[in-house]
């Protein structure tokens, strides 16, 4: 499971995303950038956070530590922002804490990562269909000059239809992945190369990283009541889209 950590003072909001994340510190000594579970995405956001990032980390890629973040009841007593206060009393108990990278920059393309690297990540978001990469929303920190991944909550979109729909692991593997707003797009190596690289490694991993999801962001549908059934479902998606490769690799990506 992920590390956990209470937290112990709300310091200030980070506004320039639409779920209003905040900086906490915990009882660690560590301070996060903590991804509220009563934000308006609901829970579904913590769950891709999880999945995406911890498989990314496993494939080698680099980003800030998860934790697991329980939030007071009381911590939202001394706050004088009335949105922020709404935030943090909606959100008792578990949230995600994002290790925060202190002095880490935007990134703005004046050091970008290695071809290699930027393929493996243009790869990893393809996989996960992850629509945020993008100049307008880049998504990664420079920090001690490396390439760091955030934010991820935007990918897996096909959790967001299970309330209404039964879940369909054969419609994910085929949609395509547009790339060519994807902020590494022109400094990318082989992503088709990264695609042989990393691919035979994520069946091994999907257990791992779907048990790293706390059971109560897992919300149950009628098709999916626990969460047990919701992780397979995540399983099967995630598989699927494994296989159907040749609909949503990049093509022409190759330097």
């Amino acid at each position: 499971m992920l590390e956990h950590v209470t937290a112990t003072r709300y310091v200030v909001p980070l506004r320039e995303g639409g779920s209003l994340p905040g900086v906490v510190e915990g009882d660690d000594l560590g301070t996060y950038v903590v991804k509220f579970r009563g934000a308006g995405q609901g829970p579904k956001v913590l769950v891709a956070e999880v999945v995406v990032g911890e498989l990314a980390r496993r494939l080698g890629l680099p980003v800030p530590r998860l934790v697991t973040i329980e939030l007071p009841d009381a911590i939202a007593r001394y706050e004088a922002d009335e949105e922020v206060q709404d935030l943090l009393n909606a959100s008792p108990g578990l949230n995600l804490g994002v290790d925060l990278l202190p002095g880490s920059l935007g990134y703005d393309g004046s050091r970008p990562p290695e071809p290699e690297l930027a393929a493996r990540i243009l790869w990893l978001d393809a996989y996960t269909a992850n629509p945020d990469r993008t100049w307008s929303n880049p998504n990664l920190l420079t920090w001690h000059r490396r390439t760091w991944l955030i934010d991820h909550g935007a990918a897996l979109y096909f959790h967001h239809s299970w309330p209404s729909r039964t879940p369909d692991p054969a419609r994910f593997a085929r949609q395509p992945y547009r790339a060519e707003d994807h902020v590494l797009r022109e400094v990318a190596g082989d992503v088709r190369a990264a695609h042989h690289e990393l691919a035979s490694w994520v069946p091994g991993l999907l257990d791992e990283v779907l048990a790293l999801v706390p059971d109560p962001w897992l919300e149950p549908t009628a098709d999916l009541p626990d969460p047990t059934a919701v992780r397979v479902a995540y399983q099967e998606h995630l598989q699927a889209r494994l296989e159907g490769v040749e609909a949503w690799l990049p093509q022409g990506v190759a330097r």
